[in-house]
């Protein structure tokens, strides 16, 4: 199939070395695209209207709805996630948060919603110390304030055109009318949270107590119900009204294993004191790509930037050298820009409205020319601690000093969506949503049918502020205080404009996920779907454990365990099994104005594009 080449958008990008970078895009759809009515087009020729991206095609379908009927970008948003909150409730809802990054054609601002929940004013730093994951995880003491409805609703106020209540019927219909359950969530329904509480188990159960299976038809009355209440009384029955009130007994309930300890502390004063904040991205530069992406409380931008950075020295796309995709040697020192940023990840990052994050110092040159020098690309580190970017951190800079700051690893929810948006004025939007984990705490708020998260997992369960080692506890739990996120809704710029627009879900993984596509797409010169279908890995701590998807060759894996590279191993051979994210995005040719997508088969990910009126 023709590919576009971005030569034009990302004109001849310099490597390190004499190679000359030019990455392409492809037109084509992946397998499975859906059309709207009359809203399909060959394929070569892309689409001027507005292209969705999303996990499923049912809320894929939603939004396209909304881009037909003149809608923009942020009114198709607003009835994707919606939509998803009934076709994918076991990863993001209005019981949960998110951050919506948006692009405005007209002024030519980024702005990112921040949605994120936050800790109730009666949370404290110890409030998890003790206690397992999968214990706090299924108490309502892991509830945070939810977010999504301000954060759609403001959004929508802002720069939508459309009323809450247009964006919320494709939602409404789902819920009322039913659809058929996928082999995704039929296999997510089978996950123990399903059966923990009564009206989850009433749900997505049988009689029998075992799982709806794939196929069956799944009607969410309560949830209709709900969506009707929002579209008739906004936000305000959601924060100071009778939803409130549900949501503040829902949560009180408890884990078998913490009794009284595990019950939720929210208060309808919580809820209503609730807010959003409008944030700016962080930015940083790569091969002369302009990066954009979220900004604390998410650690994910910074990382992400902070990699970059640091692998910038080595010529990765230059099979010549050794540095073509799945290559031992691009693999190795991705592991190991990996282990450093999330060293450094571990310790400076969380909500800067409580902490000062060194943002500038983490990305400064200053700093990450420090940290890439311990990248050795033939040989790997054998410990990798933190270090300080504190010197870094003001205008001018300092020399870096590298400390031994120590951080604690702690087990953390791994699920989420992503869906990317373009419409035919070039409004871009790229939102990560989420429940935290499969189904969050698997409490459903009874009467109105839609899950609880359990978000405040996400702080350290052991409080690690410290000043003897210097450790600022940046992500211990503080009332009113957002968990630190990995979510990393991305977009990619040139001379101002976005080309590119994409992210992921998957916990920590997800920095990752956008790491690989990155690169994919910048250096190995591959198709935006090329870039989502290619294998990807993942490393997560600096102890530096692969986590890694099939496709890689064998002695690629052979190649990493000869550098002391932890890879997967089965039967005495290394193995790569895991899946990774789920990774939906939207491109866009500024020279010609076509607008193109990429989904993900991880998931059932579908693109719809806009035909022009013949």
């Amino acid at each position: 199939m023709m590919k576009i080449t971005l030569t034009r958008i990302l004109c001849g990008l310099p490597l390190a070395g004499a190679l000359i970078a030019v990455p392409a895009f492809a037109e084509g759809l992946p397998a499975g695209t859906r059309d709207v009515a009359d809203a399909t087009v060959e394929k070569q020729q892309g689409y001027r209207k507005g292209v969705v991206a999303v996990s499923h095609p049912l809320a894929a379908q939603a939004g396209a709805q909304m881009l037909k009927e003149g809608g923009n970008a942020i009114d198709a948003a607003a009835a994707i996630q919606f939509a998803l909150n009934v076709v994918e409730p076991q990863f993001s809802g209005i019981g949960g948060g998110g951050f919506m990054m948006i692009y405005l054609a007209k002024t030519g601002e980024t702005v990112i919603v921040d949605s994120r929940e936050k800790a109730p004013a009666a949370a404290t730093p110890d409030m998890f110390l003790g206690q397992s994951f999968a214990d706090a995880s299924t108490s309502g003491h892991s509830v945070g304030v939810p977010g999504t409805v301000l954060g759609v609703e403001t959004a929508l106020q802002r720069w939508g055109t459309k009323t809450l209540a247009r964006t919320l019927q494709p939602a409404i219909s789902l819920a009322e009318e039913g659809f058929r359950i996928n082999r995704y969530l039929a296999a997510d329904i089978a996950d123990p949270r399903t059966s923990l509480q009564p009206e989850t188990r009433a749900v997505f159960r049988q009689s029998d107590g075992t799982p709806l299976p794939e196929g069956s038809l799944l009607r969410q009355p309560d949830l209709a119900k709900t969506f009707r209440l929002l579209a008739a009384q906004g936000s305000e029955v959601f924060y100071r009204g009778e939803i409130a009130n549900a949501i503040v007994e829902a949560q009180r309930r408890s884990s078998p294993a913490l009794g009284s300890a595990g019950v939720g502390r929210m208060t309808t004063a919580d809820l209503a004191a609730y807010d959003v904040a409008l944030r700016e991205p962080v930015q940083g530069d790569y091969r002369g790509v302009t990066i954009k992406s979220m900004s604390p409380p998410s650690s994910g931008g910074l990382t992400i930037i902070q990699m970059l950075e640091m692998l910038e020295q080595f010529p990765i796309g230059d099979a010549s050298q050794g540095y073509g995709f799945g290559s031992a040697r691009t693999m190795h020192v991705m592991t190991e820009a990996m282990r450093l940023a999330f060293a450094d990840r571990a310790v400076w990052m969380g909500d800067e409205d409580f902490v000062p994050v060194p943002e500038r110092g983490l990305i400064s040159p200053c700093y990450t020319d420090a940290r890439r020098q311990l990248i050795n690309p033939e040989q790997r580190q054998a410990s990798v601690t933190a270090g300080n970017p504190l010197p870094c951190n003001v205008a001018g800079g300092l020399p870096a000093v590298r400390t031994m700051l120590a951080a604690l690893e702690e087990e953390k929810g791994i699920h989420t969506t992503h869906f990317s948006v373009v419409d035919k004025e070039g409004n871009v939007v790229s939102y990560t949503t989420t429940i935290e984990n499969t189904w969050g705490t698997g409490i459903t708020v009874p009467g109105y049918g839609f899950l609880l998260n359990n978000e405040l997992t996400d702080f350290n369960f052991t409080p690690m502020r410290n000043e003897a080692t210097g450790n600022p506890g940046a992500n211990d739990v503080a009332p009113f205080k957002r968990p630190r996120s990995s979510m990393s809704p991305t977009m990619l710029f040139r001379a101002g404009k976005p080309v590119a627009a994409y992210g992921s879900p998957g916990g920590a993984t997800i920095i990752n996920s956008v790491l690989n596509v990155t690169l994919n797409l910048v250096d190995h010169r591959m198709s935006i779907q090329e870039a989502i279908d290619a294998p990807r890995f993942s490393v997560t701590s600096a102890a530096g454990t692969i986590s890694c998807e099939a496709g890689f060759a064998a002695e690629t894996l052979q190649g990493l365990l000869a550098l002391g590279h932890a890879v997967p191993v089965q039967n005495g051979a290394p193995n790569c099994n895991a899946r990774i994210g789920s990774v939906q995005g939207v491109i866009v040719d500024l020279e010609t104005g076509r607008q193109y997508g990429g989904a993900d088969q991880r998931r059932e990910g579908t693109v719809i594009g806009i035909k022009e009126a013949p």
